[in-house]
């Protein structure tokens, strides 16, 4: 039962760092969107107003296509489901590219969600 007890306290740790640091990433993207499109709505230069526009768009559309499955693989994953273990175990090994925290985030997230303790608690759906 303690082992249990761990490996529920692990599941439940790592869908927080998930969620907290895939929000952390919409965050940037829409800071970014704004800081880029308020910078072009100032410019002087209409053709750098647009590039900044479109630059800032991009940035966001990229940085939401990032986060969001994180936060609802987090979300899935704090409701003990075994969509969100398997959907965090893969945005886990995509975060590894990103050094230095998604690399740590990655690797912790395999550790805990990999164990059998873990498996069975998400498959028994329990929390």
């Amino acid at each position: 039962m303690t082992q249990s007890y761990s490996a529920d306290k692990h599941i439940t740790l790592v869908a927080i760092l998930h969620i907290v640091y895939h929000s952390l990433t919409l965050f940037v993207g829409i800071v970014l969107f704004a800081l880029l499109s308020t910078i072009g709505c100032l410019a002087d230069d209409p053709q750098a107003a647009q590039v900044l526009v479109i630059v800032g768009t991009s940035l966001a559309v990229f940085f939401i296509v990032l986060s969001v499955p994180g936060i609802i693989g987090g979300i899935g994953l704090l409701q003990r489901k075994e969509w969100g273990r398997i959907m965090t175990i893969v945005i886990g090994a995509l975060s590894l590219m990103d050094i230095p925290m998604g690399t740590a985030l990655g690797i912790y997230t395999f550790w805990a969600l990999m164990q059998d303790d873990a498996v069975a608690i998400c498959r028994a759906g329990r929390g």
